[in-house]
């Protein structure tokens, strides 16, 4: 049977809109396993916390990963470590005051030093990092792993991609007004953030 150009014109259009498609992956995780963690290793005191209250979107195309950008937050009420004292002391207002500044937040406009092998992808994120009220451009080092099919190895009967982020940067507590009258020899000055999120795209 003859087959004319008009026949397959559909066919073509269909087929490169699907590749070159951005997908959105949700953050916010329905198992709550999503967590940040934070570690502050001062001489006298190593402060070892976590945060599960994780959102947020990011655009990702599996052709293009460079072109990736997204919004990521956390709630600073999740923000937990395991004396209660401690994290009384967290939360309240000379450290991250979160009745005042219920949000930390990432937003990555661009990558940069982009490196893809298969499914995994290195790059810089180049955004702006707000804690406490104080916004700050930063760096931050990114390993995104794309899993095509595979949100129903982690969401039961959802169809679906996932992709996964893995940051681990350090950041300074006096630069974003966390109690920064702390003595250093008893509060590190240096936070290291450590970021293992999974987000969803859902098939319809």
């Amino acid at each position: 049977m003859k087959r004319t150009l008009a026949t397959f014109f559909p066919l073509i259009i269909v087929s490169v809109s699907t590749l070159a498609a951005p997908q959105e992956f949700d953050f916010k995780d329905p198992k709550g396993v999503n967590n940040a963690v934070f570690k502050l290793d001062a001489p006298l005191e190593a402060i070892n916390g976590s945060a599960n209250g994780i959102s947020g979107k990011v655009t990702f195309d599996p052709q293009n990963p460079a072109q990736a950008k997204g919004r990521i937050a956390v709630a600073a009420g999740s923000l937990h470590v395991p004396n209660p004292m401690m994290k009384q002391h967290l939360q309240g207002d000379q450290w991250m005051d979160v009745s005042k500044f219920p949000e930390i937040s990432f937003e990555a406009r661009e990558l940069k030093n982009v490196k893809t092998s298969g499914d995994v992808t290195m790059a810089d994120a180049l955004g702006t990092l707000t804690i406490r009220g104080v916004s700050k451009e930063v760096t931050v080092p990114v390993k995104l792993t794309f899993l095509k099919d595979k949100l129903g190895m982690r969401v039961p009967n959802q169809k679906g991609d996932l992709l996964v982020i893995r940051a681990n940067f350090p950041i300074s507590r006096k630069e974003f007004g966390i109690n920064p009258k702390a003595p250093q020899d008893k509060v590190s000055d240096t936070i290291d953030l450590t970021l293992s999120i999974a987000g969803a795209s859902t098939q319809i």
